[in-house]
């Protein structure tokens, strides 16, 4: 019997027989020979803080309309898209908002996935405003790790980049939650800004030293269309490697698996490691094997792309799973996207998808 196929709206349909052999072989790759290994899914396009490079209070005030209930992807319809994606290749699935915790039930969903893909590896990113209380039964539910934003351990500087007033003693009090309760080890992400909290690097690598935790500095990058991005305001990687340095002693370590996308330097006596993501001055786009569904139940092939492909609509109008996993393949197998490695001061103006919508 011959598959249904949802259509497509441009030329990727036609990659879908060079798809279907690849990955019954059990590979998926993009035009560019990359694997699809990684799934980050957002579940819900709200965030109880306004960071200024991710979703800018100007833009998202109090009039701003977040989708309705009814257009998010249910829980189940989350579990069976990773369940497809997972017959496709997916090793990592990472659960990203806007804020996931604000969507009630997390923890039942990351239950599922668990039960759906034992052997995967499940995350999940969030700005530890909630992480406190959500540590334990995340942990019970099968979560292995959990990476949190923090961009400051300076009250007043982070109260400022969260615009939310929301102080960096609760954020630190979850990380020590999620530690106690075993979703270890834990990333710590801060975004650094030129001028805003560039200053800060070194008190944030000193804070978590010996501690276990992996802190990782990231380029400020032209994520979205509304946050005002500009190269004067970027510190590159290789700086902020330089500061560091300075105090404790590093060295370069290997990547720990292909398409990582931190570069990761360990302290010279044991106490731990850090990395750096240089998505702006060292783009790794050929090695990036990451797909990105969105809270709409789109699929994004790239963190700057324009547009997505939407899933949801054909799944809700019945399509069985092997028009999924066609559409899915379909979609990759064309995929040839590079932003970082073509960016421009033009490009960076175009209008693109907001990281508070399909995650970071």
């Amino acid at each position: 019997m011959a598959r249904t196929v949802i259509p497509l709206r441009d030329a990727r349909r036609a990659a879908l027989p060079r798809a279907l052999r690849d990955f019954d072989a059990g590979r998926l790759a993009d035009a560019r020979g990359r694997m699809l290994r990684d799934l980050r899914i957002s579940v819900t396009d709200r965030c109880n803080f306004r960071c200024v490079y991710c979703m800018p209070r100007e833009v998202f005030g109090p009039d701003h309309e977040f989708l309705p209930h009814a257009e998010l992807l249910t829980f189940e319809e989350i579990v069976r898209l990773a369940r497809v994606f997972g017959g496709l290749g997916t090793e990592k699935i990472r659960l990203t908002g806007g804020e996931p915790l604000l969507r009630r039930g997390i923890d039942r969903l990351v239950a599922m996935l668990r039960e759906a893909l034992p052997g995967v590896d499940l995350t999940l990113t969030t700005n530890g405003s909630a992480l406190k209380a959500h540590a334990r039964a995340l942990k019970a539910a099968g979560l292995d790790r959990v990476t949190v934003s923090l961009d400051s351990l300076d009250d007043a500087t982070f109260r400022r980049m969260n615009d939310a007033d929301f102080p960096v003693g609760r954020v630190l009090e979850g990380i020590e939650a999620a530690h106690a309760a075993g979703l270890a080890p834990l990333k710590v992400n801060m975004v650094v800004k030129r001028g805003v909290n560039d200053h800060q690097v070194v008190d944030m690598a000193r804070h978590f030293r010996g501690s276990g935790h992996v802190v990782r500095f990231i380029e400020y990058m032209d994520v979205g269309s509304t946050n005002g991005w500009r190269m004067d305001d970027v510190i590159p990687s290789a700086e902020i490697v330089r500061r560091i340095a300075a105090h404790f002693p590093l060295e370069a370590l290997d990547a720990q698996y292909g398409g990582e996308v931190a570069e990761r330097w360990g302290y010279r006596d044991g106490a731990g490691e850090i990395g750096v993501i240089s998505s702006v001055t060292q783009a790794f786009c050929g090695t990036c094997t990451r797909a990105r569904l969105s809270t709409d139940g789109r699929l994004f092939t790239c963190l700057f792309a324009n547009e997505g492909f939407d899933l949801k609509t054909p799944m809700r109008a019945g399509v069985v799973d092997d028009a999924l996993r066609d559409a899915i393949a379909g979609t990759w197998q064309a995929r040839d996207d590079r932003y970082s490695e073509i960016r421009t001061a033009e490009t960076a103006r175009a209008h693109k998808v907001e990281m508070s919508f399909i995650g970071g």
